[in-house]
């Protein structure tokens, strides 16, 4: 359903205003010896007011989202966030550098592209079909290699609910190829946007002379790995995902490089909110920062702003986007720890002029956002065993539920252990496969992925690629999947063609139809046989109702589609 705000209304910065000016800037608006900057206002200032300190700092506003007091600004003071913290009515400024990280470097992700390129993948089992089976009633070619479709019985589920077109689930990644076959019949032209336009010091030469992506691609592939899980067609062609009817938008916050910045996160989200998306996934992780705290000692005055800032702005965005009817899902993190007792943080700031230095956690004034944000629903990742991936970011404090994630080496003393159908298969875009060398020019799969990438084509030639990946980023679009179907079973018409139904719902209805998972015996799990040292043991706390490594439990589409909806209780 399409929501429309008034312009012209008075408008503070708290979140309550209607009036939105600007939008993406276009490359070069700003000048060379300018930086940019996202400036976030203290609760309770009016926009003017933000705007005259803004100026008086020595800034110049390019864009403004008044709804969540959030200013893109460019500046040449080269003490310009330091006048912003000190400024009465502005919490700080946050330099517009890439924050966040490259899904397609992650290690987690890439261990097993790694390996095979090394040549110490022995292969095994990379035509074995695992799970569902493609034979089975609307299930398509690739699906018997989708364990995760069997482990949640979205196979299953589908038979009951395959999802309802006007059901929209926001990627909000690197883009969406909305080209490739099994992407093209489910894609939302009308409602998607790109809000983050490339910028050649991280992303490369822009392929385009604005340097704004044309909606429909992605040059990272994340995003469309992401796509293809929630929502590939079923269409007897390549594969399905676990909601195969429902549309799919791109919300395109992240860099080509996947390099995420706060401005255009916090505009994906707003627009989700103002477009009535039903759903968002959300695979990543903002920041420079691993954890955004609000006084870390440990930080510079400067720093401490930045962080402010953050943590307002997203806090701001994502209330905004709950409070229209969204429902936000995302991944827990691939640094294996418990997230209510974080380690000492050692890795940031990871981009910028500051190399990372040590910082101890205190977990009630540091965030790792946006999952620990409100309204999220955290998604831990599960290997085909369905024990957690020793990867994956555990513990009660937020973690909502467990969904297939991928796990290289699950299986250990068994012909699975260490094999690429142990990961997630999903949609990939050709141009970053051959960008990657996993493609030739040509099109024909290298050989060094094989196993690893696979081929699909039509008999007018039209071809679509799929690879496998790991991670909690992996994990979350199968519960945001089966967020889409509990709306298309259990929603209510809102609107000509809207439809819908409350995100407090959504959660509790997913929640209360999971799969119950108790913890290991003995409680605390250890993976030196999968050749991981102490750094990831992980002690598993709570009951078989609700524990720190599966929440609420596995997430179970056929469940969630064929119980009624209660109207309020977890479980």
């Amino acid at each position: 359903m399409s929501r429309r705000f008034t312009a012209g209304a008075v408008a503070t910065v708290t979140g309550l205003a209607l009036t939105v000016t600007g939008l993406s800037v276009p490359a070069g608006a700003a000048p060379s010896s300018s930086e940019t900057f996202t400036v976030v206002a203290e609760d309770g200032v009016s926009a003017e007011a933000a705007l005259a300190e803004i100026q008086a700092a020595g800034g110049a506003v390019v864009n403004r989202i008044d709804d969540v007091g959030v200013f893109q600004v460019t500046s040449d003071q080269v003490d310009f966030s330091d006048r912003i913290a000190e400024a009465d009515n502005l919490i700080g400024a946050v330099e517009q550098k890439a924050i966040g990280r490259k899904p397609k470097l992650d290690p987690v992700e890439q261990e097993a592209l790694l390996t095979a390129i090394s040549g110490k993948s022995s292969g095994k089992d990379k035509d074995k079909g695992k799970g569902s089976g493609g034979k089975g009633k609307g299930m398509d070619p690739l699906d018997d290699k989708l364990w995760g479709l069997d482990m949640i019985r979205a196979d299953k589920a589908r038979k009951k609910e395959p999802g309802d077109r006007r059901v929209t689930v926001g990627v909000l990644d690197t883009g969406v190829d909305a080209s490739h076959p099994d992407i093209a019949p489910n894609f939302n032209w009308a409602l998607s946007r790109n809000f983050a336009p490339d910028m050649p010091e991280v992303d490369g030469e822009c392929e385009v002379a604005s340097c704004l992506d044309p909606v429909g691609t992605d040059d990272g592939g994340h995003g469309t790995h992401v796509a293809g899980t929630i929502g590939a067609a079923a269409n007897g062609f390549g594969l399905s995902g676990v909601a195969p009817n429902v549309s799919l938008v791109e919300l395109k916050g992240g860099q080509d490089s996947g390099y995420f910045f706060l401005e255009p996160v916090v505009q994906s989200l707003l627009h989700a909110g103002r477009a009535g998306l039903d759903v968002v996934n959300m695979s990543f992780y903002v920041d420079p920062w691993l954890y955004n705290c609000t006084a870390n000692p440990a930080d510079s005055p400067e720093h401490q702003a930045e962080q402010r800032a953050i943590i307002k702005a997203m806090k701001r965005a994502l209330n905004f986007a709950h409070n229209r009817g969204v429902t936000l899902v995302g991944s827990l993190g691939n640094n294996h720890e418990d997230l209510g007792a974080p380690r000492i943080d050692t890795s940031s700031p990871d981009f910028g002029d500051t190399p990372p230095y040590p910082r101890e956690i205190d977990n009630d004034s540091c965030w790792d956002l946006p999952v620990e944000g409100p309204h999220v629903i955290g998604v831990s990742a599960v290997g085909p065993s369905g024990k957690k991936a020793a990867y994956s970011n555990y513990g009660t404090e937020q973690i909502g539920i467990a969904a297939p994630g991928g796990w290289f080496r699950d299986g250990f003393g068994t012909d699975t252990f260490s094999t690429f159908p142990n990961l997630i298969l999903s949609t990939y875009p050709e141009k970053v496969l051959k960008e990657d060398g996993l493609v030739d020019a040509d099109g024909n799969i290298d050989p060094s992925a094989e196993g690893l990438v696979f081929k699909e084509c039509k008999s007018n030639g039209e071809c679509g690629y799929y690879r496998y990946l790991q991670g909690t980023s992996m994990a979350s679009p199968h519960a945001s999947g089966v967020a889409a179907l509990i709306v298309s079973k259990h929603g209510k018409k809102q609107g000509r063609n809207g439809y819908g139904l409350a995100p407090d719902l959504v959660e509790q209805h997913l929640y209360r139809t999971a799969t119950e998972q108790a913890c290991p015996n003995p409680r605390l799990q250890q993976y030196r046989d999968e050749g991981r040292d102490e750094t990831y043991d992980a002690y598993c706390d709570g009951g078989r109702n609700f524990n720190g490594f599966y929440g609420y439990g596995v997430i179970d589409a056929y469940t969630a589609v064929a119980t009624p909806l209660k109207s309020h209780g977890r479980r």
